[in-house]
């Protein structure tokens, strides 16, 4: 047992279970939550930023970016709050980040007292946000604690997880007794029998498809590798984007998907709600759907499938593999079909869509093949999502169904900051973009040179769309007045350009990337078609 603060017992076990970037927010009810990172020196890196959604954003890309845990810091209360909107994005999009927060003083907690940063049960609103949610009552409280929320955090379903220590407890000063990490946590068991039930139907099929979401995001070689085996194309939604690269001709995108959906008679979902397919292209007697998920829940949330198989896909789908390669006649090569599949598709998109697709083409031109895509809420990152290839794992970072306006640019800087070597591009409508814009300082500060699109139409551009279109014209509280986002950009010390056309973007980006310090390229950009009938399509396979 070693005399330590109760910050210190905090901190310690964070780097214990492997953290060694943390972003955060200083403030009095963590003052000796920092003075223990201080006291790390090297041990730990910590990224302040200038809003605390921001820490809390940053944390989300630099885990969404690499698979490992986020972490961020910020004071209780109004700072807690301020995390919200990116938690929420977490958990929607299966993302491992770990929130602390201080509280008030333990005596005063729950009396009403009207004490700095004090809220209505803090704890329940966390755990509404979380996987898990834990108060540390006391410093000794600290390693077992944490060891659980990491526990929570490597195992299961990843999600985000909060614990929150009073400003008392972390200035307290006992002995306490470090627990080591665990590094190696046990995974569910391989279910032999459901295997061989999925393995019979795969070996059968005539027409077989696998939809692979973020669960399936460590499996790619093995997904990979079973659609090879039965010339099954694999269909990815947004989190799965780059587990099977896209220059794989069975590699596909959800349009893709939904021609090839009618003639499919079993489909392999992993790690992937299979909510499009399920909810809006349809389902009939004919089609057997087996289900691959370590959620036990997500397994039987729209429909219960034929079989049900609940477990880690890093064990399953190899196992998969080995049974079908034992039992799966050889099947010849849909290469053909499969690209013809994706050139109609293309060429629809081109037609119906040919401006954001000229944008969408100049940046995969521009960034490299382990390059990080970062998505937002703009009609470019809206058809991005049916139409950007992909060609590494975790190179398409996006708020999946959160749809969090604003999110992009923290996001990237927190994956850049986790991955310096790769390109890290945002991009921004205008409106999304000015909820986070003062974290251009923080990639100022600490020379992230990300590139961040900012496409300025000067309205809420889907909304006002919607306004118009649906609702007779009546626009309200949609438009905008915007800065010169190149002046703007040039005071916070960023590199900074405007780009009229797609041509002029190509010539642009380039440049860009090779700058030291962070990018920002204005687009001012026109009226574009309306993407949404295209990109979410209807039912296509008629009940029978």
């Amino acid at each position: 047992m070693t005399r330590m603060t109760g910050g210190q017992a905090l901190v310690k076990s964070i780097i214990a279970h492997g953290v060694d970037t943390i972003f955060g927010l200083p403030g009095v009810q963590l003052d000796w939550f920092f003075n223990a990172l201080h006291d790390e020196g090297n041990n730990i890196q910590v990224i302040n930023s200038r809003h605390e959604q921001g820490v809390a954003y940053m944390a989300h890309g630099y885990a969404q970016s690499t698979g490992k845990v986020g972490a961020f810091a910020v004071v209780p209360g109004p700072g807690v709050l301020n995390t919200a909107g990116a938690l929420s994005t977490s958990w929607a999009a299966n993302v491992p980040v770990l929130c602390v927060t201080g509280q008030i003083p333990s005596a005063s907690i729950g009396r009403g007292y009207g004490q700095l940063h004090e809220i209505p049960d803090q704890l329940s609103i966390l755990r509404g946000l979380s996987k898990s949610a834990a108060r540390i009552e006391h410093p000794t409280d600290a390693p077992g604690k944490m060891a659980e929320a990491f526990r929570q955090l490597r195992t299961g379903r990843p999600r985000p997880v909060a614990v929150e220590m009073p400003l008392d407890q972390l200035a307290a000063t006992c002995n306490v007794d470090l627990l080591d990490a665990v590094r190696d946590y046990a995974r569910p068991p391989v279910d032999e029998d459901a295997v061989a039930q999925a393995t019979k139907l795969l070996a059968g099929a005539k027409a077989p498809m696998i939809f692979v979401g973020s669960g399936a995001m460590d499996s790619g070689e093995a997904v990979e590798a079973l659609a090879e085996m039965l010339q099954a194309p694999v269909i990815a939604n947004r989190t799965g984007r780059g587990g099977v690269s896209n220059r794989n001709y069975l590699s596909m995108m959800q349009l893709e998907g939904h021609r090839l959906w009618p003639q499919a008679d079993v489909v392999l979902a992993v790690g992937s709600r299979l909510q499009p397919a399920r909810m809006n292209w349809g389902t009939d007697d004919d089609l057997k759907i087996i289900h691959v998920d370590i959620d036990p829940v997500e397994i039987k949330r729209i429909a219960a499938p034929d079989v049900a198989i609940v477990g880690d896909a890093r064990d399953i789908v190899p196992a998969l593999v080995n049974a079908v390669a034992t039992q799966a006649p050889s099947r010849a090569s849909r290469e053909e079909e499969m690209l013809e599949v994706r050139s109609q598709v293309r060429a629809m998109l081109l037609d119906r869509l040919g401006p954001q697709m000229s944008w969408i083409k100049v940046i995969r031109e521009a960034l490299d093949d382990d390059g990080i895509f970062v998505d937002e809420l703009t009609q470019v990152g809206y058809v991005s999502r049916v139409a950007m290839p992909v060609y590494r794992p975790r190179g398409y970072l996006t708020s999946a169904y959160q749809g969090t306006l604003g999110c992009g640019l923290a996001t990237a800087i927190g994956a850049k900051i986790a991955n310096p070597d790769r390109q890290v591009l945002s991009i921004n409508g205008d409106g999304g973009f000015m909820y986070n814009v003062q974290e251009l300082a923080t990639a100022v500060k600490y020379n992230v040179n990300i590139v961040a699109i900012v496409f300025a139409d000067g309205a809420f551009g889907n909304v006002r769309r919607m306004q118009e279109e649906l609702y007779d014209g009546r626009t309200i509280a949609s438009d905008l007045t915007n800065p010169d986002f190149v002046a703007m950009a040039e005071s916070f010390g960023c590199a900074a350009y405007r780009a009229e056309t797609p041509d002029d973007l190509a010539k642009v980006l380039p440049t860009a990337f090779k700058q030291s310090v962070p990018a920002v390229i204005e687009v001012p950009f026109p009226k574009t078609p309306d993407p949404w009938p295209i990109i979410i399509p209807g039912r296509n396979r008629p009940a029978k």
